[in-house]
C-alpha cells in the first residue's frame, strides 16, 4: 500500500494529455467530430454492434473512411461489441479480415471469444475491451490483457477514486493496459453487458444491440403492497445524462488515457457541439499551470451541452455514488435549458421570469409533469422584457392554451442559432480544424535550408531547399520570418506549433523556396498519413483452430436429431434466495443447491443446514449384516455479489468464510479469488460461442458453464453441437434478472441518504416491487454492495424444449427462485422433477403453472424455426 501511496503522489504532479474520443453513426457525423478536434472517432458497421438503431457505415465505406480520418490525423475505432452466437462466427471471422485489412486503428469487443479470435488472426491488431465486459477492478483489466487487449474501457459505474485505485494498482502489479473512461453523455442505469430487461420483456437484447430504453419509462414503486406516492417522480430508473466537464481535472489526474463521448445514435450537431466543448476544455486544462487548475465549467459551456442533448447533466458516479441526485425521477427524455416556471397566461402570451437566454426562433416545450403525454411548445414569436419578468408569445394556434397552467416549467429545446453556428464547424470541404506541426529548420551558408516536420500522431517528414543557403547582406532568416512562412497553413490540416530555429549564421533564401518548402511539407505528411495501416493477418488462421472438440458419440435417427447413443442421467440444480427456500429443496431432495443471498453472513448457516441434512439423509440403516447409503449427498454452492470493485474484496472472503463446496463465478475477480476451489460460471458470463466456452471451461477449470440468456432455443442447441455439452447447465425456469445496477432505488426513494451509510437500510425493512405501465410488478433486490437488480414480475419456462436438450448431451438444468413461498417452491420443484424423470411434457408443466413460455430469447418468445 506505501508503494501504492507512492505512485499516487507522482501520478498528482504529471498530466498526460487523453485522447478525446467521439462517436460517429454516419458521414456527417463523422466529419463533424474530426472538424471540431476529436482524436479518434468510433462507429459502427451494419452487424455485430451495440447499436443497431443507429445508421451505421458499411465495410465497403471503411477504406474511404479510413483514409479521410488519417488524413485528418484522427483514428477510427470499430465497435464489434456484441455477443456472437456459433452460427454467426465464420460470418465474424470474414468481418475482421475485412476491419484488418482496411486499416481500422482498432475493434471496440464484448465477447471474450472475439478476443480470442483476433488475436489467433492477427498478432498486433489492437482490441479495445469494451464497457460492455463490465471491467470495474484490476483484476478485470488484467483480464483482459491476458485475453489480448490492448485497452479497457470502465464500466460507467467507477468513480474518480476507484478509476485512480485500479490505474495505480495496475502500476504496481507491473500492467500497462490505458484505460478508457466514459466522460459525457448517456447513462445506462444498469451495468452494460449486465442489463437483460429488453431480452426478458420484449426478446431484444442489449448485449445485441438491440435495447429498448427500459429504463426511460414510467413505474410506479408498490411497498409492502401498497403503492407509494412519489408525486411527480415517475421515471425512477432513468438517470440523468453525465457531464464531467467539471471533473476534467481530476480525470486527468487519474491517469485515463482516453475521454469517450457516448452518442451514436446523435445528430452531427450534437457530436460537433459536445466535442467542441471537451476539445476546448481539455487543450486549456493542459495549458494551463497546475496552480491554476480548477474544476470550473462556464455557464456558455453548460450552455451548449444542454442544448446538445440533456434529461437534466449530472457528474454520474465519478464523484462516488449520490442516489438522490443521480435520478431526479421527473422525465426520462430530452429537456434542454431549464428558463422557468410560468407567472402568468394571458391573451395567447405566459409571463416568465427567465433563468436562461431566450430569443425569437427558439423551441421550447411546457412541462406540467407529465412528461408521459404530448407536451405543448413550439417556435417563440416574441420576447418582450416587463420589469424583471419576460412576456413570450407564439404564433396563432401554435399552441393549445387549455392545457397552459401557472407553474408549468419552460424548457428550452431548440437554438436554431446556435444549430447553424455549430453546422458551419463541418461544413464544406475545406478543415476548419487544424493539427499542430512542429518544425526544425537547419543550415548555414553554402549549405541547402533542411525543414524537419513531426505531426501529432508521429508521422516526420524532411524537406530541403532547392537552392544553397547564402549569407544575408540584410533581413536575414529570423524566427519572426520564418514562422510566418511555414505559418501559412490555411486550408489544410495543419496549424505550426513550435517552430525550432537551428540556422547557423545570418543567412538567407529566397521566399519562394519556403513557400514550396511548406507545400512539400504539407504535401509528404498527407500522403504519409492516408497510407492505410498495415496489420499482421494470417492467412492460414482460422476459426476451426479454436473450436472445441465436441467429444459425445451421436447416432442419427430417423427424425433428423442427433441423439446421444447413451444417454447420461440428467440433475436438476435449484438456486434459492433465502434459508425457507433453501430447506425446501433439501426436503425435494435436490442434490445440488446454489444460494445467492442479499447477506453473505447467512451463507454460514445454510452451508450447516445442507450438512446437517446430509448427515440425516446419510443415515446407516441395517440391514441384516448390510449397511447402505439412503441417498447421494447435497452439495451446496454459494454466489459472491455479481460486481467487484476495489476494496471489495472482504465481501469475496466473508463468502468464502461459509466454507461451501463450491462457488458461483460472476466476474473476472471471482476467477482469480477463487481459483483453487470448485467453481460453476454462472450467466453472467456471457457465454454465448463455444471459443468463449473453452476460454473459461480450459483456462480456469470451471466445471460448468451456464449458458448465456441470451440464447434462444436455436443458439442453445448451435452452442451444445459446437463444443461439449457436459460443459453447460441450461436454466429452465427463472424471473429474469433484468436490470442489475449501483443506483439503489431503497435508498433513492426510501430514505434522504446519498448511500449506505446514511440511508438507514431500508432494504431490510421493505418488500418493494416495480409497477410497469402494463401493470406488471417486477421484484426489486439488493445485495451486500447495495447494487440492486430488478427481477421480472413473471417467471419465464423452457420446459418445451427440454427434452431436445436432453436428446443434445445436456446433463444440468436448472431452476431458480426469487421470492416464491416454500409451497410454491416443492411444487415448481415436483413439477421438474417430473419432467425430467419424462412423467409430464414441457407442454403440459408449462400449462400446469402458466408461464411465460421464454427461454433467454433475442427475439419473442422461444420459437424454433
Amino acid at each position: 500500500m506505501q508503494a501504492e501511496l507512492q505512485i499516487t503522489q507522482q501520478n498528482a504532479h504529471t498530466l498526460n494529455r487523453p485522447s478525446l474520443l467521439a462517436p460517429a453513426g454516419n458521414w456527417e457525423c463523422a466529419k463533424a467530430a474530426v472538424e471540431n478536434g476529436a482524436d479518434a472517432i468510433y462507429f459502427g458497421l451494419d452487424k455485430f454492434n451495440a447499436r443497431m438503431r443507429a445508421e451505421n457505415f458499411t465495410e465497403a465505406d471503411l477504406p474511404e473512411l479510413m483514409e479521410f480520418l488519417h488524413s485528418r490525423g484522427v483514428k477510427g475505432y470499430v465497435t464489434l461489441n456484441t455477443l456472437i452466437f456459433p452460427q454467426e462466427l465464420r460470418e465474424a471471422e470474414k468481418y475482421l479480415r475485412t476491419i484488418i485489412s482496411a486499416g481500422v486503428d482498432a475493434v471496440i469487443v464484448q465477447d471474450i471469444g472475439i478476443c480470442r479470435l483476433i488475436r489467433h488472426i492477427s498478432e498486433d491488431f489492437p482490441i479495445h475491451a469494451s464497457t460492455q465486459m463490465t471491467i470495474t477492478s484490476e483484476v478485470g483489466v488484467e483480464f483482459a490483457q491476458e485475453l489480448g487487449c490492448n485497452l479497457v474501457v470502465l464500466a460507467r459505474e467507477c468513480s474518480l477514486s476507484e478509476i485512480s485505485k485500479i490505474q495505480n494498482r495496475m502500476q504496481y502489479r507491473g500492467a500497462t493496459l490505458p484505460l478508457e473512461v466514459f466522460v459525457h453523455g448517456a447513462l445506462c442505469v444498469a451495468y452494460s453487458g449486465q442489463c437483460l430487461t429488453s431480452e426478458a420483456l420484449g426478446g431484444r437484447s442489449a448485449n445485441r444491440g438491440e435495447c429498448a430504453q427500459a429504463c426511460r419509462m414510467p413505474y410506479e414503486m408498490v411497498v409492502d403492497g401498497e403503492v407509494l406516492n412519489l408525486k411527480d417522480k415517475k421515471y425512477l430508473l432513468s438517470p440523468q445524462d453525465l457531464a464531467g466537464l467539471s471533473v476534467l481535472p481530476d480525470l486527468v489526474k487519474s491517469g485515463a488515457s482516453c475521454l469517450k463521448i457516448e452518442g451514436r445514435l446523435k445528430a452531427p450537431e450534437y457530436v460537433a457541439n459536445v466535442t467542441r466543448v471537451y476539445r476546448e476544455a481539455l487543450d486549456k486544462l493542459m495549458e494551463a499551470p497546475e496552480e491554476e487548475i480548477v474544476e470550473n465549467t462556464s455557464k456558455e459551456e453548460e450552455y451548449n451541452l444542454e442544448m446538445a442533448f440533456s434529461r437534466g447533466l449530472y457528474t454520474g458516479w465519478f464523484r462516488g455514488i449520490n442516489n438522490q441526485e443521480l435520478v431526479h425521477a421527473k422525465f426520462g427524455k430530452k429537456r434542454g435549458v431549464y428558463l422557468g416556471r410560468v407567472k402568468r397566461v394571458n391573451n395567447e402570451e405566459v409571463v416568465v421570469k427567465l433563468e436562461a437566454p431566450l430569443k425569437p426562433g427558439d423551441g421550447i416545450v411546457f412541462d406540467n409533469g407529465h412528461p408521459e403525454v404530448k407536451e405543448e411548445g413550439g417556435r417563440v414569436y416574441a420576447v418582450q422584457q416587463q420589469g424583471k419578468d419576460t412576456v413570450i408569445s407564439f404564433g396563432r394556434g401554435n399552441i393549445n392554451w387549455r392545457r397552459i397552467y401557472i407553474g408549468d416549467k419552460l424548457w428550452k429545446t431548440s437554438d436554431p442559432e446556435l444549430d447553424k453556428q455549430v453546422r458551419q464547424s463541418y461544413a464544406g470541404d475545406i478543415p476548419q480544424f487544424q493539427r499542430p506541426l512542429d518544425i526544425e529548420v537547419h543550415g548555414e551558408s553554402g549549405v541547402c535550408l533542411g525543414a524537419v516536420c513531426r505531426d501529432e500522431i508521429g508521422n516526420i517528414v524532411l524537406v530541403e531547399s532547392s537552392v544553397p543557403l547564402e549569407t544575408a547582406r540584410n533581413k536575414p532568416l529570423t524566427q519572426e520570418k520564418l514562422e510566418e512562412q511555414f505559418g501559412r497553413l490555411g486550408n489544410t490540416p495543419f496549424k505550426l506549433g513550435n517552430l525550432t530555429n537551428n540556422l547557423k549564421g545570418e543567412v538567407i533564401v529566397p521566399v519562394s523556396e519556403l513557400n514550396r518548402m511548406r507545400r512539400d511539407i504539407v504535401a509528404k505528411l498527407e500522403e504519409q498519413r492516408a497510407k492505410p495501416k498495415r496489420w499482421q493477418l494470417k492467412a492460414n488462421a482460422s476459426l476451426k483452430d479454436l473450436l472445441p472438440t465436441r467429444q459425445v458419440e451421436t447416432r442419427l435417427f430417423p427424425a433428423g436429431h442427433y441423439v446421444n447413443a447413451s444417454l447420461p442421467s440428467v440433475s436438476l440444480i435449484v438456486l434459492v434466495r433465502n434459508l425457507e427456500q433453501l430447506q425446501t429443496a433439501l426436503n425435494a431432495g435436490i442434490e445440488t443447491v446454489y444460494c445467492e443471498f442479499e447477506d453473505p453472513k447467512k451463507y454460514r448457516e445454510a452451508v450447516e443446514i445442507v450438512k446437517s441434512n446430509n448427515i440425516r439423509r446419510d443415515a446407516i440403516i441395517p440391514c441384516g449384516t448390510l449397511r447402505e447409503r439412503v441417498s447421494t449427498p447435497t452439495t451446496i454452492f454459494v454466489a459472491p455479489p455479481r460486481i467487484t470493485k476495489p476494496g471489495e474484496n472482504w465481501i469475496l472472503q466473508q463468502v468464502r468464510a461459509c466454507n461451501a463446496d463450491g462457488y458461483l463465478i460472476r466476474n473476472y475477480d471471482h476467477l482469480q479469488f477463487f481459483a483453487n476451489d470448485r467453481c460453476i460460471g454462472d450467466f453472467s458470463l456471457n457465454v454465448a460461442n463455444p471459443l468463449t466456452a473453452d476460454y473459461f471451461k480450459n483456462n480456469f477449470g470451471l466445471e460448468r458453464l451456464t449458458a448465456s440468456y441470451d440464447l434462444n432455443i436455436n443458439q442453445l442447441e448451435d452452442l451444445l453441437t459446437t463444443s461439449p455439452p457436459n460443459w453447460y447447465e441450461v436454466t429452465i425456469h427463472q424471473h429474469m434478472p433484468m436490470f442489475h445496477m449501483e443506483h439503489c432505488v431503497f435508498c433513492a426513494f426510501l430514505s434522504d441518504g446519498k448511500d449506505f451509510r446514511d440511508c438507514g437500510r431500508p432494504c431490510e425493512k421493505h418488500e418493494v416491487k416495480l409497477r410497469d405501465r402494463v401493470g406488471s410488478e417486477h421484484i426489486l433486490q439488493a445485495d451486500l454492495g447495495c447494487r440492486n437488480t430488478v427481477f421480472n414480475a413473471t417467471a419465464q419456462t423452457g420446459a418445451e424444449y427440454v427434452q431436445r436438450l436432453i436428446e443434445l448431451g445436456l446433463q444440468s438444468f436448472r431452476i431458480e427462485f426469487v421470492n416464491e413461498k416454500p409451497e410454491e417452491v416443492a411444487q415448481i420443484i415436483q413439477n421438474y422433477q417430473q419432467l425430467l424423470q419424462g412423467k409430464i411434457t414441457g407442454s403440459q408443466l408449462w400449462r400446469q403453472l402458466k408461464l411465460q413460455n421464454q427461454l433467454g430469447v433475442t427475439r419473442g418468445t422461444v420459437a424454433r424455426s
